[in-house]
């Protein structure tokens, strides 16, 4: 402890509180994944390839992902542009927020956008996904377009589930939400791999929750049940450091989340590149589809928002530590610096890929701004999954009957 500390702690009452603090920040800030790679640049200027020996850190497993990782430069330019797209969405949404657009509870995926891009792009088209609240990132990744996202999250009747979830329940094919429940989605997640393993196919869900759910009970409870059966379960810890304002430091007794369980192998992996978590998604896929049973991964990852628009993310944390991951660690622009790096594109070339989503999110804001709201009447459809004919839905009294047209 220095001099100044000491001198803080004695002459104020909120020393001690404050020194703690800045040692909290110092712990979030040293369990962040630091970049080991060296990009090799290739001579035809096709391909990126670099070695990341920190990238994994292993749980009852021999062997782990391949820590050579590469891709082309047609994978390497979409990747860049569908993070690109979700983080400008997201900047989208918070001005929405603020100008009063969007109401309720909404959550920012900003800083993860690696995690949900690098494991999209090893899935297999019918695997199934299930997350938590902090939904938007993987809605996209999942299906569904920019302006069904940002017309649910205004309440517009053209949104992904026509104005009726909002931020935290969007849904697409294979893709089960968006849940407000903190964790609930985890037991749900065991669920839907056990039907995949009922039905015969050679899929995996893959059930995501956050270091602020990792301590619930059902999580555990789920762990025990997909062991058991040996369900094709990848359960995912999106741990960026803080569960809602507070640390994983400070609310968990082991914050080595992919240690967690001691009868189901783990991986941790650096959540900010996007190539690694594409190599560790395949190995864990693989385990899964093979027989061996679920999977537990700790994306180690960083958000710049607060936990929901409600909170500044400035209370319990400095601006520095957000700037300085920024700087640092981002997942966008040090990825877009390896591809540069390994000729295989241009300034000029992410340049143009950088205005093409601009505009897409330019139309996508003006058609959620100028939808229409469902009308009142709709709130009668949805009901019954399998309609009966010439079925009347009672209102708020016992004079009002609606028909129900879907």
């Amino acid at each position: 402890m220095n001099t100044y500390a000491k001198l803080l702690i004695r002459l104020q009452p909120s020393g001690r509180q404050l020194l703690q603090q800045q040692q909290q920040h110092e712990q979030i800030a040293s369990s962040l994944p630091t970049v080991f790679s060296s990009v090799r640049k290739a001579s035809s200027g096709t391909t990126l390839e670099y070695d990341t020996p920190k990238a994994y850190k292993l749980h009852m497993l021999e062997k782990g992902p391949s820590t050579h990782v590469s891709c082309n430069r047609e994978e390497g330019l979409e990747y860049y542009k569908k993070m690109q797209v979700i983080r400008r969405m997201e900047a989208s949404a918070n001005n929405m927020y603020k100008s009063k657009l969007i109401r309720g509870f909404c959550h920012l995926y900003s800083g993860q956008e690696a995690v949900c891009v690098g494991m999209k792009a090893a899935m297999d088209k019918n695997d199934s996904l299930i997350t938590a609240y902090r939904a938007h990132g993987w809605t996209y990744m999942m299906g569904v377009s920019v302006t069904g996202i940002l017309a649910e999250l205004t309440g517009k009747k053209t949104g992904c589930a026509e104005g009726r979830g909002g931020s935290m329940h969007m849904y697409a094919p294979n893709f089960y939400g968006g849940n407000g429940i903190v964790g609930a989605q985890v037991p749900l997640g065991a669920g839907v791999a056990f039907a995949h393993k009922y039905r015969g196919e050679s899929n995996v869900c893959i059930a995501l929750y956050g270091d602020g759910a990792a301590n619930q009970g059902q999580v555990f409870e789920a762990y025990n049940m997909a062991k058991l059966w040996s369900l094709p379960c990848i359960f995912v810890c999106e741990n960026n450091g803080y569960g809602m304002g507070t640390s994983t430091a400070r609310a968990s007794a082991n914050p080595n989340f992919y240690t967690r369980c001691e009868y189901i192998p783990g991986i941790w992996v650096d959540g900010m590149d996007v190539l690694a978590v594409r190599e560790a998604t395949r190995f864990a896929r693989d385990w899964c589809t093979s027989g061996k049973g679920p999977m537990i991964m700790e994306m180690a990852t960083y958000r710049y928002f607060g936990h929901s628009m409600s909170d500044p993310g400035t209370s319990y944390r400095t601006r520095e530590e957000v700037q300085d991951v920024r700087k640092s660690r981002d997942p966008i622009t040090s990825f877009r610096e390896k591809v540069i790096e390994a000729n295989l594109a241009t300034d000029e070339e992410f340049k143009n890929i950088d205005n093409e989503v601009k505009k897409i999110i330019e139309d996508a804001e003006n058609h959620a701004q100028n939808d229409p709201e469902l009308h009142v009447d709709e709130l009668y459809s949805h009901v019954y999954s399998m309609r009966p004919e010439n079925f009347k839905i009672r209102g708020c009294d016992n004079f009002t009957f609606k028909e129900i047209s879907k």
